[in-house]
């Protein structure tokens, strides 16, 4: 049987050195889960390697096949854009290596269960969940389609989970932000409110959330959600969905 695609996780990078020491951790959890599954990763900015000297390694290596998983947790302008730019501009140089880009990570219920793990770890219970309202804290985009998708998941979350509240809020580019949105549910009368950021690494944005959530006294401020087990097989589930499109025929997600 031949190999399967390499899976290339595409980060966006950062000047802060955890936002590589996480995307690092998070893949390296990801091999731990699947053996034999060779998992390369690529920054768009800021970070080494860039996204086009890893398929140009990956080719000269002999390598046939990628599949470029975009760390984003929504469709916006890094998926629609940036992303699927680099790898045209890669693949017309490499005209041995199949690039396919695969989904962005959200919407998944493995990302609201990554998030209650990460409310949890910091001080939550189950038996909170009823006087408790959540701040679902993202980076911001200027896509509407994006921040409808935040909203959206802010409203399941509550009717799945059983919160007093879910309310989104955005670091950048959107509002409200998120101190704004912790003193929103205060004078609403909601006793405890935490903010649970829906962001994968720590960085600039992620900085600001939690100033935010300080600067408004929430209760509870949770990690990012990191190299939690259950972002790990979300990118194998997304991974796994790529080639089963492959398998149909489906050739949209195609780098031509």
């Amino acid at each position: 049987m031949s190999a399967p695609p390499t899976l290339l996780v595409i980060a966006h990078g950062s000047r802060d050195p955890r936002h590589a020491a996480t995307v690092a951790a998070l893949c390296a959890r990801v091999r731990s889960l699947r053996p034999g599954l060779r998992v390369e990763v690529g920054h768009l900015d800021f970070n080494a390697p860039r996204v086009p000297r890893v398929l140009e390694r990956l080719a000269a290596e002999g390598e046939r096949e990628v599949l470029a998983l975009p760390l984003l947790l929504t469709r916006a302008f890094h998926a629609k854009s940036d992303i699927p730019a680099v790898l045209r501009e890669a693949a017309a140089r490499l005209p041995r290596l199949t690039v396919r880009q695969a989904e962005v990570l959200g919407p998944s219920t493995l990302l609201t269960a990554a998030l209650e793990r990460r409310l949890a770890e910091a001080g939550l219970r189950p038996g909170d969940r009823r006087s408790t309202g959540v701040v679902l804290a993202s980076a911001g985009s200027s896509d509407p389609e994006a921040i409808a998708v935040i909203a959206e998941i802010a409203r399941e979350w509550r009717r799945t989970a059983g919160w007093c509240a879910v309310r989104p809020a955005f670091a950048s580019a959107s509002l409200p932000r998120t101190a704004d949105a912790v003193r929103a549910l205060r004078a609403e009368g909601v006793a405890r409110v935490a903010v649970a950021p829906y962001v994968i690494a720590p960085g600039f944005l992620p900085d600001r959330i939690a100033a935010g959530a300080r600067e408004a006294r929430a209760d509870v401020l949770a990690p990012v959600l990191g190299d939690a087990p259950e972002l790990a097989r979300l990118l194998l589930r997304r991974y796994d969905q790529s080639l089963a499109a492959r398998a149909r025929g489906d050739l949209s997600s195609l780098i031509a």
